[in-house]
């Protein structure tokens, strides 16, 4: 299920912006905010709220991919999220860059 909602919201984002750079910064943003919500989890004392994170909330990307493929296809999965994330920090990189 989670990795069919995050098919379906990249698809969206391509659809409506239709430029690969709103998708890397996607990918960057929902990666992000599962991450800070996994750490919210991780910190929280409130069993309802640590459940309710826990059951419905993934912990990453990755952990989607690890969820839902195996082998090769996880390994390739991957290595394209890697390759995005690098594509996400030379946009950063260059972003900072030409602030100054």
């Amino acid at each position: 299920m989670d990795l069919v909602i995050l098919v379906v919201l990249i698809g969206i984002v391509v659809f409506i912006f239709k430029k690969f750079s709103s998708f890397i910064y996607f990918i960057a943003i929902v990666d992000i905010l599962l991450r800070i919500l996994t750490f919210i989890k991780t910190q929280i004392s409130n069993y309802e709220i640590y459940s309710f994170l826990n059951k419905y909330v993934p912990t990453s990307i990755p952990g989607i991919l690890n969820n839902y493929s195996s082998g090769i296809l996880n390994t390739l999965l991957i290595w394209l999220y890697v390759i995005a994330m690098i594509i996400f920090e030379y946009y950063l990189i260059r972003t900072f860059i030409k602030k100054k």
